[in-house]
């Protein structure tokens, strides 16, 4: 055989190579059966994550026939062996943020959540926010057997969220706080040099090439003192489950700084104090009752209530706005939270989500008010808390 021969050979090999990977990636996309037109055959590793994918997104069906014949149909049985063993083949053959999607997809299209509630299905599951917001909503339903075994799923999630969020919160909001306690007479080594250069400005001496400054500014050094006080109100609907998984995360950092005195409710048409358990995040998680109606007058009735220092508190309301209370007495609060010096911010979710369907009209009424209301994402909290502590405008996005 000639060379020119030998590379037409090789030519046509590797373009049936690549045609045959080409057949066998639209099999996966497309599932096999009559509808697929492909004609490729699964086997091995794409056969089994090809039956784990038609488990959860296929027609009908059950696992034992997937496997079999490789055509892939819905269906994980109705027992929790099933669902484990399956749970298993996905974080086999899925990176973690995948089987995250999955796990949430098969609890909503099938039905799965009260499969939950049984130890051996919460072993297999991988453990995220969407997952805890879950147990939470069957927090009421939960036999014995299944709560400590939750709990341990729970607080897995609370301490990677920690680890992840704590550092920076409160580097931030130290920060915030050494500034926004600015003195008029500091000692040297307390002056803000770039604040009072710039407050200095007019008193510049060109033949000395220097600023002779007649007013210093500075910032005090965080002491343990309170300095300022936070309150966090959550809204514990069901739509807003992430949302009150990472706000009890935070409440529990910020009530690890001394210098922030800060308390956490959550409400629905309750409203329930969870200040007393901040040091543990998952006993403030398995406090709250997901779901239900909404008050948030109520809430903010209870929350004014507890303000002794208006000029130095900021209240943070967590709401997608659906008020099933009473609309104008809520406004009127907020209003005279304001007027009275409290820093107000609301929050239509905190979550990687982006916003929720909230009530437009409730938004752009606070809004009017100089609170607005927007959806924030955990990375962005920090910011928006140390420019509440400042009273500076907040970053909305």
């Amino acid at each position: 055989m000639s060379g020119r021969d030998m590379d037409a050979e090789v030519r046509h090999e590797t373009a049936d190579r690549a045609g045959g990977e080409r057949l066998r990636r639209w099999r996966m996309v497309l599932g096999g059966g009559e509808a697929d037109g492909t004609g490729c055959a699964l086997t091995g590793r794409d056969a089994a994550m090809d039956a784990a994918l038609g488990a959860l997104y296929g027609g009908g069906g059950e696992a034992g026939s997937r496997r079999a014949s490789g055509a892939r149909s819905a269906g994980l049985g109705g027992s929790a062996p099933n669902v484990a063993r399956w749970l298993g083949d996905i974080r086999t053959y899925f990176p973690s943020s995948v089987v995250q999607v999955m796990q949430r997809d098969a609890i909503e299209r099938l039905g799965l959540a009260a499969l939950l509630l049984e130890p051996e299905m919460l072993e297999a599951v991988e453990p995220d926010v969407h997952l805890v917001g879950t147990l939470l909503s069957l927090n009421k339903a939960m036999p014995e057997t299944t709560r400590e075994t939750a709990r341990a799923v729970v607080r897995k999630v609370v301490e990677q969220l920690e680890k992840k969020l704590a550092t920076r919160t409160r580097a931030t909001l130290t920060g915030a706080l050494d500034r926004s306690a600015r003195i008029s007479r500091p000692r040297h080594r307390d002056i803000d040099w770039d604040r009072t250069i710039r407050a200095n400005l007019k008193n510049y001496l060109p033949e000395y090439r220097t600023v002779v400054p007649d007013r210093l500014i500075g910032y005090g050094r965080a002491a343990q003192s309170v300095k300022k006080e936070v309150i966090l109100c959550i809204d514990q609907s069901g739509s807003m489950a992430a949302s009150v998984v990472y706000a009890s995360v935070f409440g529990a950092v910020l009530a690890s700084m001394r210098s922030i005195a800060t308390r956490l409710v959550v409400f629905d048409t309750a409203v329930v104090d969870l200040t007393d358990q901040l040091d543990d995040p998952v006993d403030v998680l398995f406090g709250t009752q997901l779901g239900g109606g909404t008050d948030i007058n109520r809430a903010l009735a209870y929350c004014q209530s507890k303000i002794t220092r208006p000029a130095d508190t900021v209240v943070v309301l967590i709401s997608d706005l659906y008020e099933g209370g009473i609309r104008n007495e809520m406004l009127k609060r907020v209003a005279a939270m304001k007027a009275a010096g409290v820093e107000f911010v609301t929050l239509l979710a905190l979550s990687d989500e982006g916003a929720p369907a909230y009530d437009r009209e409730h938004a752009a009424a606070l809004a009017a008010l100089g609170a607005p209301a927007f959806a924030c994402t955990p990375d962005l909290f920090p910011d928006v808390m140390a420019a509440a502590l400042e009273k500076r405008p907040l970053p909305t996005a």
